[in-house]
């Protein structure tokens, strides 16, 4: 739980920054970016916690893009394998 910061100012908290999660899903990161500045630009945000929540969407989202990436090499190197098996299989 993020607590409130030394500056006065309120974090996000668990339930905006789930709203804004959803907000901003799927889109880029830039203008998820833009999203959220709009968002904690009517309020009385601490920018640390706000910084806070975009590093943790960069990082969600670079999890997320490594996944698919090593599912994709999975899925290449079973081919590969399973290829060369079929090929070296004694002819009956």
């Amino acid at each position: 739980m993020m607590e409130q910061q030394d500056s006065g100012k309120k974090a996000l908290d668990s339930i905006e920054r789930a709203k804004l999660g959803i907000k901003v899903f799927n889109l880029p990161f830039d203008e998820a970016e833009e999203v959220i500045d709009d968002y904690v630009s009517g309020g009385d945000y601490d920018p640390a916690s706000v910084e806070l929540f975009k590093e943790q969407l960069d990082t969600q989202r670079h999890i997320q893009e490594k996944s698919v990436e090593l599912l994709s090499t999975g899925t290449e190197i079973i081919r590969i394998v399973m290829s060369a098996f079929v090929k070296n299989m004694p002819q009956l």
